[in-house]
């Protein structure tokens, strides 16, 4: 398993090894002992699964408040996303940045996306499965979220008319959710 930087210090883009043949590959994606080994000692708690039937689909950016914030480790099980990670702690240094990977069935990437930061992603092939594990349970209370094309966050998405929810049409952009108190630090 490697850890890959990415803009963000807190981010982690992970690849975890395959072993391929003439009928396909095996992977371990997840591994308590080998993430310990490697620092990462976050209590997964419950697996998500989000299937996007259309190319072009952008789900988030989400995130959910403290004292239920949660980390996140994303792939996708067959298709494509540009995923995208938001640092959403008003005391950070990189506040506002964010960082955008392709995640796909093919390379195996994962990443993980930790609290404090809103997440989102676009679907860059039809019939997509993202997979991705939290470690706090969904709380509907402390759910919220970011406006995916909010212009201060400038987010280079592959796309500019997504297929969107009507949660996510209707999120506040950053500056409104952080003088509405809805941001974690």
């Amino acid at each position: 398993m490697k850890i890959l930087p990415t803009g963000l210090e807190d981010v982690l883009l992970i690849e975890t090894a395959r072993y391929g043949d003439h009928r396909g590959y095996f992977e371990e994606s997840y591994n308590t002992d080998t993430f310990a080994s490697l620092g990462l000692t976050i209590a997964f708690i419950q697996d998500n699964h989000s299937y996007s039937r259309d190319a072009g689909t952008v789900r988030g950016l989400h995130y959910q408040r403290a004292p239920k914030a949660q980390n996140k480790l994303v792939r996708v099980g067959s298709g494509a996303i540009y995923d995208v990670a938001v640092d959403i702690r008003p005391s950070s240094p990189t506040y506002g940045h964010w960082v955008g990977v392709i995640l796909s069935e093919s390379n195996g990437r994962q990443l993980l996306v930790p609290a404090g930061f809103a997440h989102g992603f676009c679907t860059l092939v039809p019939d997509t499965h993202v997979y991705y594990k939290v470690d706090a349970p969904y709380d509907k209370a402390l759910d919220s979220g970011i406006l995916w094309s909010d212009p201060i966050l400038g987010i280079d998405w592959p796309v500019a008319t997504p297929t969107l929810s009507a949660k996510d049409e209707q999120l506040p952009l950053l500056q409104v959710a952080r003088a509405d108190g809805a941001l974690d630090d």
